[in-house]
């Protein structure tokens, strides 16, 4: 008998460990009736499969578009954030690639988001979380004390993370990858901070809602430059290899476009909710979330 209840508790533990077991969303497809998988034809286009989604990043090596999907923001809601894969041109690649299960996942309203050295990086309701680029497997989750609404974020070479507290205290916090976390940013030209991106240089370059200045600081946290969007209520920040800022009004569905040195200028409008964006370098593309929308846009370049 003693054996035979051992013998129990190993199966009950070898049941657990494999209930945590992490498994990551496959590409569209369906099961017919006689249970065989049949994958979706390439002459099939989905759309959709956004959920408020706030931020997206890209990933150049799978070329697809990793949209951030903010779960049910009631009080006491299960957590149920995802991560949807979607192609260049729109389409649905993969509906839920990091959540079609909760096993081993911890994701609640995902926003801000960006991919640094295989791994893709997002804030989420107090915490930085990270991922592995290639499987969607979970791998570190850093509390940030203190914050209230931890929203934009940029990743720098060696793993730091920049990331901006919108709500009261308006800062930009400096989370190292050794967990260790300080005020990088505040004061001054920090008004309700949201987008936040490097540049070339390994400069961090923060947009603000409260006023339309776009803030360059050097890894010190010293101001290198200030520039300005058209536009105030921003919340995207795209820097791309020519020095060229792009940035998105979240409160005036614009986007402004800031070459070095010169005025900034609309590039387009009449955006509803222009939300984090992303840049696709290999179609040359900008893509904004459109928040409550449930939808993305793509502007060519």
């Amino acid at each position: 008998m003693k054996n035979f209840r051992l013998l129990i508790v190993l199966v009950s533990l070898c049941s657990f460990a494999s209930a945590q077991d992490f498994i990551a969303g496959e590409p569209l497809a369906s099961v017919n009736e006689a249970g065989e998988k049949m994958t979706m034809s390439t002459n099939v286009k989905v759309y959709g499969s956004f959920h408020f989604t706030e931020s997206c990043t890209f990933d150049p090596n799978k070329n697809l578009i990793l949209a951030m999907n903010a779960g049910d923001r009631s009080e006491g809601a299960e957590q149920d954030g995802f991560v949807s894969l979607i192609n260049p041109d729109g389409s649905v690649h993969t509906s839920k690639w990091i959540g079609t299960s909760r096993d081993g996942l911890e994701l609640y309203n995902p926003l801000g988001s960006t991919v640094r050295n295989g791994v893709l990086y997002t804030v989420d309701v107090g915490y930085l979380r990270s991922f592995d680029l290639g499987s969607g497997q979970p791998l570190r989750s850093i509390e940030v004390p203190g914050s209230t609404f931890l929203n934009g974020i940029a990743v720098a070479e060696d793993g730091t993370a920049y990331i901006s507290n919108t709500r009261p205290p308006e800062l930009i916090y400096k989370v190292r990858s050794d967990g260790t976390i300080t005020v990088f940013a505040e004061g001054g030209d920090i008004k309700v901070p949201n987008g936040v991106a490097m540049d070339m240089d390994g400069n961090i370059v923060v947009v603000n809602i409260g006023n339309n200045a776009v803030i360059t600081f050097n890894p010190d946290g010293a101001i290198v430059r200030t520039e300005y969007a058209e536009e105030g209520g921003n919340d995207g920040i795209v820097v791309t290899e020519d020095g060229t800022k792009y940035v998105s009004s979240v409160r005036y569905g614009s986007v402004s476009k800031i070459r070095p040195g010169q005025k900034a200028e609309v590039i387009a409008s009449g955006i509803p909710s222009a939300a984090s964006m992303c840049y696709d370098p290999v179609q040359n593309q900008l893509i904004i979330p459109l928040n409550p929308n449930n939808a993305i846009a793509i502007i060519k370049l």
